[in-house]
C-alpha cells in the first residue's frame, strides 16, 4: 500500500518586522494589551514588492534544498492561500513558473486558515491514488495587504509568510497519514470575512471578525475535529507527541489544549512571532519544530486548523 511521508520542510519570513510598539504608533493599543490578548510580540510584513508567489517560492526553495530530490522529480504543486497574487491564474502556477518546475501540475486551494491542513489531505489523497509522487505543499500568505491598519481588533492579529512540505509516495516504512477530516459550515460565513470581493463589489476588502464568536467555534470544533482524528487513528491523546495547530490566538491554543486534555509542553507554538499567518501558520511552525531537531521519526503529530467559512479540520500522522 502507497504511504504517505513528509520528506521535507521550509520556510520564509519577509524582512521587515513589525513589533506591537510599532503597532502602538498607528492604533490605540499597547504591547501589554496585545500579548494579555493575543500572545503575539511581532509579526513579519511583505515589502510592497513581495508577492505571495515570492514568499511561496522561497519557502518552496528551502524545503526543496532541503532534501535529496531533483526538482523535476516533483509532478505536483498545492498552494493554500487567500491572498492570491491576481485573481487568475493561480499563484501556484506563478510560483511554479518562478521555481523552474516544469512537469508538474499545479492549482490552489483557498479555506483560509484551514487551507494548509486541507491542501495536506488532497496531496495524501493523491499519492495514495498514485496520481502523484512527489508534492511540494505551501502555504503562503500576505495577509497585510487585507488589514485594515485603522483597526487594532484586526490589524495586531495578522503577519505574512509561507512554509512549505514536500510529500512523497513510500512503498514501506512507518510514516503515513494515520487519519485525517475535513468540515466547513457556511452558517458562519459573517462572523469572519472580508468586506469585499470580484464578483461582490471588485474589491478584496478588508478583514472583519467576530471576535468572541470566532473564539467560541474555534475552541469547540478544533477540539472535536482533533479528538474525532485520533479516534480514527486509534490512539489516545497521551500518544500524541506534538501537536502543531494553526497559530491564531495563544488564548486558543491554550484553550483547546485544556479541552483535550494535552500537555502544553507537547504544542508547537510560534504566534509570539509571526503572528496569524493564515494558511502559512502550520507549516511555518511545523518547520521551525522540524529545523529545531524536536521532531523524531516514529513519533505521533497532530495538525488542526479553524478558518473563515467556516473550515475547519484535523491530520494525525506518523512523522
Amino acid at each position: 500500500m502507497t504511504k504517505s511521508k513528509i520528506v521535507a520542510t521550509g520556510s520564509y519570513l519577509p524582512q521587515k518586522i513589525v513589533t506591537n510598539d510599532d503597532l502602538s504608533k498607528m492604533v490605540d493599543t499597547s504591547d501589554e494589551w496585545i500579548v494579555t490578548r493575543t500572545g503575539i510580540k511581532s509579526r513579519h510584513i511583505a515589502d510592497d514588492a513581495e508577492l505571495t508567489s515570492d514568499l511561496a517560492k522561497n519557502a518552496a526553495l528551502d524545503a526543496i534544498n532541503s532534501s535529496n530530490l531533483d526538482i523535476s522529480k516533483i509532478d505536483a504543486i498545492i498552494l493554500a492561500t487567500t491572498t492570491p497574487d491576481l485573481t487568475f491564474p493561480s499563484t501556484a502556477v506563478i510560483t511554479q513558473e518562478k521555481l523552474g518546475i516544469k512537469n508538474a501540475f499545479a492549482f490552489d486551494v483557498q479555506a483560509v486558515c484551514s487551507g494548509f491542513v486541507y491542501a495536506m489531505q488532497i496531496a495524501d489523497s493523491f499519492i495514495k491514488a498514485k496520481k502523484a509522487k512527489n508534492i511540494l505543499v505551501i502555504g503562503a500568505e500576505t495577509m497585510s495587504r487585507i488589514v485594515n491598519w485603522d483597526d487594532r481588533n484586526s490589524c495586531v492579529l495578522f503577519g505574512d509568510g509561507a512554509g512549505a512540505i514536500i510529500l512523497s509516495a513510500q512503498e514501506a516504512g512507518n510514516s503515513d497519514f494515520l487519519a485525517t477530516n475535513l468540515h466547513s459550515d457556511g452558517s458562519f460565513v459573517d462572523i469572519l470575512k472580508t468586506t469585499g470581493g470580484t464578483s461582490l463589489n471588485k474589491n478584496s476588502g478588508f478583514i472583519e471578525m467576530q471576535g468572541r464568536e470566532v473564539f467560541k467555534n474555534a475552541v469547540e470544533k478544533m477540539s472535536n475535529s482533533l479528538l474525532e482524528a485520533i479516534k480514527q487513528a486509534n490512539l489516545k491523546i497521551e500518544d500524541i507527541d506534538w501537536l502543531i495547530p494553526h497559530q491564531a490566538n495563544l488564548r486558543i491554543l491554550d484553550s483547546v489544549a485544556k479541552k483535550v486534555g494535552i500537555s502544553q509542553e507537547k504544542v508547537i507554538i510560534t504566534l509570539q512571532n509571526h503572528g496569524n499567518t493564515s494558511a502559512a501558520s502550520i507549516p511555518l511552525a511545523l518547520d521551525f519544530a522540524n529545523k529545531n531537531n524536536k521532531l523524531i521519526r516514529g513519533q505521533h503529530i497532530a495538525f488542526e486548523a479553524l478558518g473563515g467559512g467556516l473550515t475547519w479540520g484535523s491530520i494525525v500522522l506518523v512523522w
